[in-house]
């Protein structure tokens, strides 16, 4: 067989695999949700102008308060670290830390916001730390550093030595030893030898591991890594698993209402798009399923105490971002030009979320002026010199014209801290 008679028939079986498509109902039960809150979405609009992002604090602190009871009902001794790069605006974070949370962050710039939010409990986590980074980590007793390479350990050593002071620090291992994933943390198979050299850096409390995966929408990566990780520490010293305080499960997860997709988001979309890429999506809606956090806390704790507890007994962090973060941001546009029936352009270009997300995620554009369950093919469009400014392919009102003031809601995670000052200005971020 062929090249090209292999990726035909690998084409043909991803337009056989199903994807449901999201239940009508259960998205008019989220519109509803906003159609309650239009007077102060509005309201918020008219006082502010528009494009404008709107923070929801009590909606981040609710999702913290589920979170947090649904890991201490089977873990006695965890902690949180709100992962800041899902949303970096320093409102959240600060609320966050107020509510007693702990900060992740990945870079300098993410560790100053930290210290200026006052948080004592702050991981350094990331590749490539620079000696300005690590040094500023190890001047704050309130940070402890994820080392990602030997090399790292190296040079954490000797900045924590040329200020003479201890560090507390943990080692990311990475979960794949093949793909891009490399990128991130030391091999498993490492991890004896790593231990080994951080006795002899003096100055590096090597006290905890740390791994992570990404857009779980069930836990079986973690607990399958879990599973390797439960091997390699078999095989450890007592000596050094006495050393190992802390195990940092990471983030990575995705809210339970699953993710939605435009049809160019699935499998068969995109082949679609590479024969027609002139015609226009449906407004059919696809949902991939996603399990509620207690359903990762419970199976993680299985996990645990199969494969972990048998070796040693520890605090347990976690780095949620997406899930705290995702539903406390919303933004409001507004219309500036109807062009024809179906073809209005709003006050904001998709530089405030930073990329072409809507060409295949689906977010319900809401037509708070007009509200109304009936959803209307129509391209919105931002104002940006670029065709892939979409924000959606339809609305929901009874009907579209300048001047209406559009929500599209769910947008605290990667998009006000992916933003940029591309053609147009940044929008203003205001508490509800």
């Amino acid at each position: 067989m062929t090249d090209s008679q292999d990726i035909l028939s690998e084409a043909k079986q991803l337009l056989k695999e199903p994807i449901p498509v999201l239940d009508e109902e259960d998205l008019f039960v989220y519109l509803r949700s906003f159609f309650e809150k239009a007077e102060t979405f509005l309201n918020a609009a008219h006082q502010h102008g528009s494009p404008l992002y709107l923070f929801d604090e009590q909606t981040l602190l609710e999702r913290a308060q589920q979170f947090r009871d649904a890991f201490n009902k089977f873990f006695p001794d965890f902690h949180i670290f709100y992962a800041v790069k899902s949303n970096n605006h320093p409102l959240v974070a600060k609320s966050l830390v107020n509510f007693g949370l702990g900060l992740d962050v990945s870079s300098g710039l993410e560790l100053k916001l930290a210290l200026s939010c006052g948080c004592r409990n702050i991981i350094f986590s990331g590749p490539g730390k620079t000696e300005s980074e690590l040094r500023l980590a190890a001047e704050n007793s309130v940070v402890t550093v994820l080392i990602d390479s030997f090399s790292e350990l190296e040079r954490l050593e000797r900045v924590a030595r040329s200020l003479n002071n201890q560090v507390r620090a943990g080692v990311r291992l990475t979960t794949d030893e093949q793909g891009l994933w490399r990128k991130f943390g030391v091999a498993l198979s490492d991890l004896e030898s790593f231990m080994d050299q951080a006795e002899t850096c003096s100055h590096v409390n090597l006290s905890g591991l740390q791994f992570h995966t990404s857009w779980n929408r069930n836990p079986q990566a973690q607990i399958a890594f879990l599973k390797r990780l439960g091997q390699t520490l078999q095989k450890l010293s007592q000596r050094h698993l006495a050393a190992i305080k802390f195990l940092d499960i990471g983030g990575g997860y995705w809210p339970s209402r699953g993710e939605w997709l435009q049809f160019a988001g699935i499998p068969a979309g995109r082949l679609y798009q590479v024969i027609h890429p002139e015609v226009r999506p449906s407004t059919k809606h696809y949902k991939l399923e996603a399990q509620p956090i207690n359903a990762f806390a419970q199976q993680l704790s299985t996990a645990m105490t199969t494969h972990i507890s048998p070796f040693v007994n520890c605090q347990i962090y976690a780095e949620p971002g997406r899930w705290l973060s995702n539903d406390a941001m919303h933004i409001v546009l507004t219309v500036i030009d109807k062009k024809a029936d179906d073809l209005v352009i709003t006050d904001a270009g998709t530089n405030i979320i930073g990329w072409e997300r809507f060409e295949t995620d689906f977010a319900p554009v809401i037509n708070l002026s007009r509200p109304s369950q009936s959803e209307h093919e129509c391209l919105v469009l931002g104002s940006l010199c670029t065709p892939h400014d979409v924000w959606g392919y339809s609305y929901f009102g009874y009907d579209i014209q300048t001047g209406d003031v559009l929500l599209i809601p769910s947008q605290g995670a990667y998009t006000y801290s992916l933003r940029q000052e591309f053609i147009k200005p940044l929008a203003n971020v205001m508490p509800l």
